[in-house]
């Protein structure tokens, strides 16, 4: 008789502690994720304008090293062949290290193809060159390197400027 007296009291009390307890973790789990939650979209706010400015940059890069683009910039009228594949490839290097930090805020997957369009780029320009003499004067590289240029179906700059803006689409 006093077991189901002791039982009587103590019963009730282990089922309110137990209840007390499964409650309470349950509010920490749920506070926990709701900080956890707030962090990451204050992380948001953060990196993705960083984020959206590594992609402008690089689309900045890309339009930077195309053909064109790099023969208007690294041409001067006195310039042989030899002095204007130096000119282009310093400038394609240049460009390319001034913006090897932004591979840390774009996906791996375009940084390659970021990195795919220059060796394109370069392999256009050298393919060019070796089909001229180095003493030629700079405008016959110039004229080849942009009919090259033209012949190609989808250049590789551009092919990495719609997968940049693919992926920016993604972000916003």
């Amino acid at each position: 008789m006093e077991v189901l007296e002791i039982l009587k009291y103590t019963l009730p009390a282990l089922i309110v502690f137990l209840t007390s307890v499964f409650v309470l973790r349950e509010m920490i789990k749920r506070d926990q994720a709701k900080n956890k939650f707030e962090v990451l979209m204050q992380n948001q706010k953060t990196i993705t304008p960083i984020r959206l400015q590594a992609y402008e940059r690089l689309v900045l890069f890309l339009e930077r090293i195309t053909p064109d683009s790099l023969i208007l910039r690294a041409n001067k009228p006195e310039m042989n062949a030899r002095q204007l594949h130096h000119a282009i490839l310093q400038a394609i290097r240049t460009e390319y290290e001034h913006n090897m930090s932004q591979q840390v805020y774009i996906t791996p997957r375009a940084w390659e193809i970021v990195k795919n369009a220059r060796s394109g780029v370069s392999k256009l320009i050298n393919t060019s060159f070796d089909a001229v003499k180095p003493d030629d004067p700079a405008i016959k590289l110039s004229k080849l390197i942009l009919e090259r240029s033209m012949q190609v179906e989808k250049h590789p700059t551009q092919v990495a400027i719609d997968f940049l803006k693919s992926e920016i689409g993604e972000i916003i």
